[in-house]
């Protein structure tokens, strides 16, 4: 591909996402010209600081990343599927592979995880709104600006092709020269500080917005998975900026942090990236072991086992990550002294886990188990993780490590346990909380087509991968020989694994297709609690008011909403008639999306070395601040009126209302 130019020119693919870009953004523009659309969208959408409004973006960007993750990830099959294969030359085929694991850690799994946290968290705990709304949605738009700035990269400057680490001396000037590299470092940079905001924002509102009635020991575990991924993120992500700020001054300041020359190191890079990284795949996690026991409970019609362990097996999780970070390079020749805390360290972190199973398990015995979507896929996991997580402990002893490292294999485990963890619980919760953001439920048909293809093609696609680990095939080889083929039996492997990612890419499809179809067919949820759930989001219609309670709710100990409508069900519990109140509200603002379009400005001037670009864009983020901290104007009151229309329209078949004494 030529990238001398602004636009990347001499691939076909790159012309049809050029054409396609430019559909899109015509069909776009046209629809909210012909609908008037868009004072609406500027309004209800655009200047939101509803978090509900706020996770629903989060989701749909989650979903849109997912399938261009998807397309990269189908692409680098196709590739490897035969031998001596010029599907894809090896410089594309590196930039798919950079973009492939960027997107889908950091633009699809994170937005995913976000959107989860804005939806639930609130409900869960009881509260109106998160504790800094205007943060929150500044948090958003700089995930979904720096989002697209990195995806610009595939036709604006060339995609980065160093690898979704950009390990140095690759990701440095002298062998990464162009503009691909500062896509990877300002997208990433940019999202980044937007995910440290909302770690900031979800500690402060689960430690301090709760409904004063609850107490943390009474709190849902989805919502304390939420407290340990956040403090997680507290920690981890200011390595990430430092560490991007440093690999910045390398490139456009002629810097050495990680360079052999001027005493700089290239280790220290990949210690810095993995002290974030590794952690990261905690952060990402943890909310699905949440759902998973939101959902395990739901589901087997019992209070979850353990629930003391589980919390603390998250904390532990969340402390423990942060010293695993060497078992990704056992191979760099620290030391066994250095490798044998590390490796204990990754052993260690998997006994929380495997007390989660545990618990799971016990919760779902003689309990009166419903085979809905989001319990398919809790038990998809169960089986999925057991084994990524015995392959982990394989990968953690060092010695053994040796000889899987960089290695298929290894491939094979980290999706086995980011596929069959984070999306599988991701989707698990999807289908659970589906309803209460949107008030119908998701086809059951469809859905259980889309289940069992994604199981299958899963297990299809990786299964062979480990074979392939043991059989020599290394990662980041872009092709293969005759010999390797199919005298050593690569070729038939590759070629099953690849039939397995075309199934998962169907799958994906029949999602796509069931969320279409059920806007207009689906279940409707007239009554606020469709799965006859434990916790007090399914205490409010479906989808929640914009103030979500009227008056805040009574907790009485874990589940106190399933316990109180067992009593209004005996006769020995009666609801108090409601005593409304003015309900405080933040107003919308526009502030978020303009310093986010400054912060573009910022990232594309910086990326292509304009600095006067970029520090106008940083002059025009500060001017924001400024604008910002002189209105005082920012909330305002539901007035009591309101509020009783609103609640009388809403809960005319509402199953209980809780008041607090």
């Amino acid at each position: 591909m030529n990238t001398s130019g602004f636009f990347v020119t001499g691939d076909p693919m790159i012309y049809g996402a050029d054409v396609s870009i430019v559909l899109a953004s015509i069909a776009i523009v046209f629809s909210l010209t012909y609908f008037k659309k868009w004072g609406w969208l500027w309004r209800e959408w655009l200047t939101t600081v509803d978090h509900k409004k706020i996770g629903i973006m989060y989701l749909l960007a989650a979903l849109l990343m997912l399938f261009r993750g998807g397309v990269d990830a189908i692409l680098m099959r196709i590739q490897l599927a035969v031998p001596n294969s010029h599907f894809l030359p090896s410089e594309h085929y590196n930039e798919i592979f950079t973009t492939h694991g960027t997107i889908m850690i950091l633009f699809m799994a994170m937005p995913f995880m976000f959107a989860l946290f804005n939806i639930v968290v609130p409900l869960q705990i009881g509260a109106r709104d998160v504790a800094f709304p205007m943060l929150n949605a500044v948090s958003f738009w700089l995930f979904f600006i720096g989002a697209m700035l990195f995806n610009i990269s595939f036709v604006i400057g060339g995609s980065p092709d160093a690898g979704w680490l950009s390990y140095p001396p690759l990701s440095e000037k002298a062998f990464s020269p162009g503009p691909g590299e500062n896509f990877w470092i300002w997208g990433i940079q940019i999202s980044g500080i937007g995910s440290l905001l909302t770690g900031i924002n979800f500690v402060v509102t689960i430690l301090k917005m709760r409904t004063p009635s609850m107490r943390l020991r009474h709190m849902p575990l989805f919502s304390w998975s939420v407290l340990s991924s956040s403090i997680a993120i507290l920690g981890a992500f200011p390595i990430l900026a430092v560490t991007l700020v440093m690999l910045t001054i390398d490139r456009l300041m002629g810097g050495h942090f990680f360079t052999m020359d001027a005493g700089g190191n290239p280790m220290m890079y990949v210690n810095l990236i993995w002290m974030w990284g590794h952690p990261e795949v905690y952060i990402v996690v943890l909310p699905a072991f949440g759902v998973f026991s939101e959902v395990v409970a739901t589901f087997s019609r019992k209070r979850i086992f353990g629930y003391s362990s589980m919390v603390f097996s998250m904390i532990a999780i969340s402390v423990v990550s942060y010293y695993t970070w060497v078992h990704h390079f056992f191979t760099m020749g620290a030391g066994a002294d250095v490798n044998i805390v590390f490796a204990i360290c990754t052993m260690i972190i998997a006994i929380p886990t495997g007390v989660k199973i545990f618990n799971w398990l016990f919760t779902m015995y003689r309990g009166r188990i419903r085979l809905t979507q989001p319990m398919l896929w809790t038990f998809a996991f169960i089986p999925c993780f057991a084994i990524g997580g015995a392959t982990g402990v394989m990968l953690a002893a060092a010695p053994a490590d040796y000889q899987y490292h960089n290695s298929y294999f290894l491939i094979a485990h980290f999706h086995q346990t980011l596929i069959g963890g984070v999306v599988f619980g991701y989707i698990a919760g999807m289908y659970y909380w589906f309803p209460k953001i949107f008030g119908f439920s998701l086809n059951e048909k469809l859905g259980k087509w889309a289940f069992w293809l994604w199981q299958i093609g899963f297990y299809v696609c990786f299964m062979p991968q480990y074979a392939l680990g043991f059989m020599g095939m290394t990662r980041r080889i872009y092709t293969y020989n005759n010999t390797m083929g199919w005298d050593m039996g690569w070729a038939p492997l590759n070629i099953i694994s690849t039939v397995g990612a075309f199934l998962m890419g169907i799958a994906f499809v029949f999602q796509v297709w069931q969320i279409l179809y059920s806007i207009k067919h689906g279940e409707r949820d007239v009554t606020g609690d469709i799965w006859d759930g434990r916790t007090l989001e399914w205490s409010l219609p479906s989808p929640a008011p914009l103030y979500n309670f009227a008056i805040l709710p009574e907790v009485n100990g874990i589940d106190s909403f399933w316990y109180q409508k067992q009593a209004i069900q005996n006769g020995d519990y009666q609801p108090t008639a409601p005593k409304y109140e003015p309900i405080h509200m933040p107003k919308n603002t526009s502030i978020p999306f303009i310093m986010s379009i400054f912060w573009f400005i910022a990232g594309f001037g910086f990326t292509f070395e304009w600095i006067w670009m970029g520090v106008a864009g940083l002059i025009g983020v500060v001017i924001t601040l400024i604008v910002r901290s002189f209105q005082y104007d920012t909330d305002y009151y539901i007035p009591v009126e309101e509020v009783e229309q609103t609640e009388k329209r809403l809960r005319n078949h509402s199953s209980v209302h809780l008041t607090a004494n």
